[in-house]
């Protein structure tokens, strides 16, 4: 039992950090209509944009601002200079645009980092451990879960109680209406682009003490976060919570019985959602 609850306990740190992935995508999606395959290459940006400033500062606190405005300039930039260019374009063709951007992204980071392995090690506020029921856990992945519940509560408010997330919501139903209206739909549409990259830096920073910090790190996490798009909901944001928490718990209980089948699992669980409900669970009618 203790084991089954340390796991349920990592599957729920591990939905936190895919669920602010997956909110990044589904934003950009559902407002701007563009499969973003760039969106791994951005995670990996700000893990690196964070422990540039966290090797020199050793203060966390000041690498998460780093990697939120380290890749909301790389998504201000791209955005202008290329991904505008794709709006109209097939699916196909802005997939093969951000494939191809994220190889250049990978590889201009592995260029000047080397592919060798960076380690974060883990803020000294957050090294110890907590006791949780009748089991000890590291304290820093209930600060991970802290800290993704803070950052999706400040989303939210930006979306669902200020103007601009008025804009956001309306552009989603119909952005030829919100153009008539007089606003300026393009600026609209990079600034999403801007902040959905930004929330990917975010992710990756918070990642980053879990996990190795190296050009690829961002490869895996961007094929499960679709997953979670897709299980919660394209467009939709309490669909990327709820698909981000399935998806760690399921990767999580089944690593603890059957480590091999963990991705495995995860994928037969969004074909069954796409079976009995393809919209996604908690997904709307909307840009398809």
């Amino acid at each position: 039992m203790h084991l089954i609850e340390a796991q349920a306990l990592n599957g729920l740190a591990l939905g936190a950090i895919l669920a602010l992935v997956a909110l990044g995508l589904t934003i950009v999606f559902g407002l701007l209509g563009f499969a973003n395959f760039a969106h791994g290459a951005l995670f990996m940006i700000g893990a690196y944009a964070g422990w540039i400033v966290y090797s020199d500062t050793n203060n966390f606190f000041l690498a998460i601002p780093a990697a939120l405005i380290v890749t909301f300039i790389v998504g201000l930039v791209i955005e202008r200079v290329l991904i505008r260019l794709y709006y109209q374009r097939p699916k196909e063709d802005q997939i093969l645009v951000t494939y191809g951007l994220a190889i250049v992204l990978v590889e201009i980071v592995r260029a000047i980092f080397s592919g060798q392995t960076k380690l974060l090690t883990t803020p000294a506020w957050a090294a110890g451990i907590v006791q949780i029921g009748g089991i000890v856990y590291p304290q820093y992945r209930v600060a991970v879960m802290a800290i993704a519940a803070i950052t999706l509560a400040l989303i939210y408010l930006v979306l669902f109680r200020t103007r601009v997330g008025l804009i956001v919501r309306a552009g989603i139903d119909d952005a030829v209406i919100v153009n008539i209206l007089g606003i300026n739909v393009n600026r609209t549409f990079m600034l999403v682009f801007a902040l959905g990259a930004a929330i990917a830096g975010l992710s990756g920073i918070v990642d980053a003490p879990l996990v190795a910090v190296n050009p690829d790190m961002g490869t895996d996490l961007l094929v499960q976060s679709f997953v979670v798009v897709v299980i919660g909901g394209v467009g939709s944001f309490f669909g990327a919570i709820l698909g981000g928490i399935v998806a760690g718990e399921i990767m999580s209980l089944t690593t603890a019985f059957a480590p091999d089948y963990s991705s495995v699992m995860l994928y037969v669980a969004m074909a069954i959602v796409l079976i009995l409900r393809p919209k996604g669970l908690l997904g709307v009618e909307g840009r398809a």
